[in-house]
């Protein structure tokens, strides 16, 4: 279905890999489309549970935006780019379901905020992160001004906007920016261990969860908690507990 994607599921679990390892997986205006489209497909999908992002290939997650399509913006196309790009990213953080970052190599630019965009970030040790936008004399355009900041902190953020320098992964695992940092070949492994240990939870109490962290101090904690108490895998859940059984959540 795809030209630049690789879209595969297992076990509840979808897999969506960036498929330009021949440009370090660079985000283009088409790849971007597919990233939009899949991640639509994901949400009508009650089957999936969890989605995995990585990028093809061990050099790059995604390596940044095209540049030669950043080169030919002009003001008023260049507030539509990045308007696109924001509205493809927001709907990956608020899609309602977790979204793994196995980053594999180089995230830089578009690729770290796609990465910022995604719940949890897992790294390999290879992986380089950074926002050079200003060694092109741009911003980041895809919430990366919005994002690094509440993950890192507003100074660090600062700093590694303002200079454009890169970190590897060790440097990214002590600032907050990713959650954990494991050698290349167990990447994938990690990543589907988590994304197993959220399958087993009830579908809604996940999602209720990421609303709830999404909206911060907007979020009515209790409502959110009392809608939980509603469900049938509320029911099952406790019913379980006292049973001393496992669960089985039916997602209503």
């Amino acid at each position: 279905m795809y030209e630049h994607l690789l879209y595969t599921t297992r076990e509840s679990i979808a897999t969506i890999t960036v498929n330009r390892p021949s440009v370090r997986n660079a985000l283009n205006v088409a790849t971007l489309e597919e990233l939009a489209s899949a991640f639509d497909r994901v949400k009508a999908d009650a089957a999936i549970r969890v989605v995995i992002l990585t990028g093809a290939g061990e050099k790059a997650f995604v390596a940044g935006a095209d540049i030669s399509e950043i080169a030919a913006l002009t003001e008023s196309t260049g507030e539509e780019f990045s308007r696109r790009g924001q509205a493809v990213f927001d709907s990956i953080e608020s899609l309602g379901k977790p979204v793994i970052a196995a980053v594999n190599g180089y995230a830089l630019g578009g690729g770290c905020e796609l990465a910022m965009a995604c719940t949890l970030r897992i790294a390999a040790q290879t992986a380089v992160f950074g926002q050079p936008e200003v060694k092109l004399g741009v911003i980041p355009g895809y919430g990366g001004t919005r994002r690094l900041p509440r993950l890192i902190g507003k100074s660090r953020a600062l700093q590694l906007l303002l200079t454009g320098e890169t970190i590897p992964a060790d440097d990214a695992l002590t600032l907050g920016l990713v959650d954990a940092v494991v050698p290349l070949e167990s990447l994938r492994e990690k990543a589907e261990s988590i994304a197993q240990h959220i399958v087993r939870n009830a579908p809604v109490a996940v999602k209720l969860c990421l609303e709830a962290v999404n909206l911060g101090n907007q979020a009515d904690e209790a409502k959110l908690f009392g809608r939980a108490c509603g469900t049938e895998d509320m029911k099952e859940g406790t019913r379980a507990f006292l049973e001393k059984r496992a669960a089985e959540f039916k997602g209503r």
